[in-house]
């Protein structure tokens, strides 16, 4: 048993940009089940986007954020993402943050799709993210911030009066360690890996949300899934991730008879919002048509590109003859558990931070680049939240709560192979009623509740459990939008439905066992001037 401060659980952005503020304050302890270096934080190749350019404003950068999001947003919260957003990064910068300069050593500002303006930082051309984990981890104190590589986190302890208190892990031989924390926060990431077809780190399938909702934690927008449009396409898989960036740099989107397969479809062509380009790439994909990246017109691509570079060589794609093979694939969840603009949930004790966390600011679809300012914002407003409320005294528990209950193993009659292919199958880019009922069918006819005990399971079956459970909460939501918007695309409801569900967002909670479903009303669209 392990007792400090503040349990974080995950190793990204959010998490380490946390820890940065607690460090001077408190102890804090960081979980992650595989290495600290091993999540999408660090293989994110995009940048950071902020309105530090002599013609921007966050006025423009709000904007875009809505009009990507398709205006399902919490205005206030996107309004205080980009605001606290341009001190956070610009604060970066002045500390000597590796950000990119151009020869006169300003900064290099780039353009992504749905962006009005250059905006764009990146570290290391596309390596934004190993640059940035690596600069955040040099700053913690090692005295002050505790590693724990290797464990999953597998169930939340609360105490007798429901505050989350600690956390279960199992290590890679499955044995079972307690950790209590006057508070615990989630920053584990998106569901990528519930998918076939994925950008993610492998390690990244929802974890967070599982745990949160077996709690009792509320979740929202779980329909919302944005898929990446140009992932590397080989042999009938993808392969790794294409960045928005290369467009932005002036590559073209072509089919296989070399003609450009945006024109007409959005007036911003390969720059359009994500869900627009994911969407057609997927129609002519459909159609039997190979999809290419046309990187011909970029000066010196190995050297604004290297990951990617790297990745194509790896595969044995010729850079000099400038075309790269691309199929969309899962890329960022928008939903997640409900939290306040400080990160806090509906159960006390308990935060969330960065891509599991539903704040309300990406709506539909995530604008490219804040996913990382994102991390770096709510990470910086929680910790000055949990500097202020301070610690509390040890939890009242019950007298056997970390000793293991007797028991037998679940059986988890699943195989993550046969989830990741229904969920690409029937609840990917394009849905319809058939396929989401047909899919929340084969998910249901598994003998699996929401009450399991899972102390006797090993860390591959509780992860089939957590996919399961994720699975079912985004097919149901997909199931109950009766609409498209953003990255929820319905074939038999091809509009948006501004008059039933703009604002309307459906909300998923654990009723000891059963699912409940709750919708609530956000505040109307208001432009600010």
């Amino acid at each position: 048993m392990g007792k400090t401060d503040i349990i974080i659980v995950g190793s990204g952005i959010a998490a380490l940009q946390l820890a940065r503020q607690l460090q001077n304050h408190f102890y804090v302890m960081i979980i992650t089940k595989d290495k600290i270096k091993s999540g999408n934080s660090y293989l994110a190749q995009g940048g950071i986007a902020a309105p530090l350019g002599l013609k921007d404003s966050v006025n423009a950068h709000f904007k875009d954020t809505l009009e990507a999001g398709r205006y399902h947003q919490d205005e206030d919260g996107v309004n205080q993402l980009i605001a606290d957003g341009k001190r956070i990064v610009q604060s970066l910068v002045d500390e000597g943050a590796p950000f990119d300069r151009k020869v006169d050593g300003s900064l290099s500002l780039g353009m992504e799709g749905a962006h009005s303006e250059h905006r764009i930082l990146h570290s290391g051309g596309d390596q934004t993210g190993k640059y940035l984990v690596k600069y955040l981890l040099k700053s913690l104190s090692m005295e002050k911030v505790e590693f724990i590589e290797g464990e999953m986190v597998y169930e939340l302890v609360k105490d007798d009066n429901g505050h989350c208190c600690g956390v279960k892990t199992k290590d890679k031989n499955d044995s079972i360690r307690y950790y209590y924390a006057s508070h615990v926060v989630l920053a584990t990431g998106g569901i990528g890996g519930i998918y076939s077809s994925t950008s993610n780190h492998p390690a990244v399938t929802g974890d967070g949300m599982a745990l949160a909702f077996l709690a009792g934690a509320k979740l929202s927008d779980m329909e919302f899934i944005q898929f990446h449009p140009t992932l590397l396409w080989l042999d009938g898989k993808t392969c790794g991730l294409i960045s928005e960036a290369v467009r932005g740099e002036g590559a073209l989107l072509l089919n296989d008879k070399g003609e450009r397969i945006m024109e007409g479809v959005d007036p911003q062509l390969e720059l359009a919002p994500r869900h627009i380009v994911a969407e057609r790439i997927y129609k002519e994909r459909q159609r039997g048509r190979e999809v290419y990246l046309d990187i011909s017109r970029i000066e010196d691509f190995m050297g604004k590109f290297p990951s990617i570079s790297t990745l194509c060589l790896k595969h044995n794609i010729s850079i000099k003859e400038g075309m790269i093979p691309v199929s969309p694939g899962c890329h960022f969840m928008m939903g997640g558990v409900v939290t306040d603009h400080a990160g806090r949930t509906n159960i006390p004790g308990l935060y969330a931070i960065g891509e599991v966390a539903c704040t309300g600011i990406h709506g539909a679809n995530r604008l490219a680049s804040n996913s990382l300012l994102e991390g770096l914002v709510f990470g910086e407003r929680l910790g000055k939240f949990l500097i202020q409320k301070g610690v509390s005294p040890s939890p009242h528990l019950h007298s056997t709560s970390d000793q293991i209950k007797e028991g037998e193993s679940l059986n988890i009659p699943l195989q993550s192979a046969d989830i990741k292919e229904g969920m690409m199958e029937r609840v990917g880019i394009i849905r319809d009623e058939d396929g989401l009922l047909a899919h929340l069918k084969w998910l249901k006819a598994h003998p699996l509740t929401f009450h399991e005990l899972l102390d006797f399971n090993s860390r591959e079956e509780i992860h089939i459990y957590f996919m399961w459970i994720v699975s079912l909460l985004v097919t149901k939501s997909a199931l109950l939008r009766k609409e498209s918007r953003g990255g929820h695309i319905r074939s038999d409801f091809p509009r948006e439905d501004n008059d039933q569900w703009l604002k309307r967002k459906m909300v998923l909670q654990n009723n000891d066992g059963r699912l409940r479903v709750e919708y609530h009303e956000q505040n109307e669209t208001k432009i600010y001037a």
